[in-house]
């Protein structure tokens, strides 16, 4: 790894609209760059923002949300994604940005990296969608506990609860990951009526990656703004559940943290948009890897290992009987090669 100048960001998107956040996203990545990062990493679900609505009412009552949610996510195959790749691009920077995917009639809570060339070199899904989340998500697989060489050194990301998962972590530490990209959505939703699901709870979360892994985090989140206030909560009692605190914007806690648990950075308060910058030294790591590495010293392989399946899953596999390979065959012989062998 080389030392590098990194972002996470604070904001909000254009709520359930994908063109419109895009153009959020490009702005903020432009400011990063000039600011001299080469490293952006956005929240979980930025694009186009995290499904409050499934925590606020039944589902009887949210389904005519997904309408415009799922045609609002995207797609790997679509301009929007190619739009991603020419913003990275056109700023020289790695970005890691959280969406949600649509593929087919199915979504998935996704991350891509995306290098300074422009080029995707890694498109993943949430393993476990959590609680709630799974009336709207499908889940990934072993293929999407991946560590990959970057611009600058190895690179993973998870989303949210993920880091809450021993098994997960140990796969992706068993990687060789320097960096880490901990993408969370807003921590305001029932926070005191569910304590874990604060900012005290996800930021220990984060930060103890950093220091089981010996890595950098980067651990970008959300606000929820006015704007997702005035579609979804149509009662106060809504509107208190998704913060809980002041029922109104917020739910931004932000930070990066050092390989030795650290942090960086100076937070900015829950309501603020902004950008977080951290240089990134790998001294620190071999610093922090000194006293404890997870898959080298301190590493007990005799008395404890994990069995990691990293294949891609298919719900279809086609099986074509050896008849049906023989008659396609045929099939597919030239007029001269069938007299040929006549």
């Amino acid at each position: 790894m080389r030392k590098i100048k990194a972002a996470a960001v604070q904001a909000a998107p254009v709520y359930m609209n994908l063109s419109a956040s895009i153009d959020k996203v490009e702005g903020l990545v432009e400011e990063a760059a000039r600011n001299g990062a080469e490293l952006v990493a956005f929240p979980e679900t930025f694009l186009s923002g995290y499904p409050w609505f499934i925590w606020l009412m039944a589902p009887a009552n949210w389904a005519r949300f997904m309408p415009q949610y799922h045609e609002n996510s995207l797609a790997l195959d679509s301009l929007e994604m190619a739009r991603l790749q020419a913003i990275a691009a056109k700023s020289k920077v790695t970005l890691v940005m959280g969406f949600s995917e649509r593929a087919g009639g199915t979504r998935y809570m996704a991350q891509s990296i995306i290098g300074p060339d422009g080029v995707a070199i890694l498109h993943r899904r949430k393993l476990k969608p959590t609680h709630a989340e799974r009336t709207v998500f499908g889940e990934g697989d072993g293929s999407d506990l991946q560590v990959v060489d970057s611009a600058f050194g190895r690179l993973g990301a998870l989303n949210c609860w993920e880091h809450l998962q021993p098994l997960t972590k140990m796969a992706m530490y068993s990687q060789n990951e320097e960096v880490h990209v901990a993408s969370w959505p807003s921590f305001c939703n029932c926070r005191d009526l569910v304590y874990a699901f604060g900012p005290e709870v996800n930021n220990a979360a984060s930060r103890i990656y950093a220091v089981e892994g010996s890595c950098f985090v980067l651990a970008p989140s959300s606000t929820v703004s006015q704007e997702m206030f005035d579609m979804l909560c149509e009662t106060p009692e809504q509107a208190h559940l998704l913060n809980t605190r002041t029922s109104g914007p917020g739910g931004g806690f932000s930070m990066i943290y050092g390989p030795d648990g650290r942090p960086l950075c100076e937070p900015l308060a829950e309501d603020v948009e902004g950008i977080l910058y951290a240089d990134l030294d790998p001294h620190q790591i071999i610093y922090a890897k000194s006293g404890a590495d997870p898959i080298g010293h301190y590493s007990r392989p005799d008395t404890l290992s994990l069995n990691f399946d990293r294949r891609k899953k298919r719900i279809v596999h086609d099986i074509v009987p050896r008849q049906f390979e023989q008659t396609d065959a045929a099939e597919d012989r030239t007029p001269s090669e069938a007299a040929n062998n006549a």
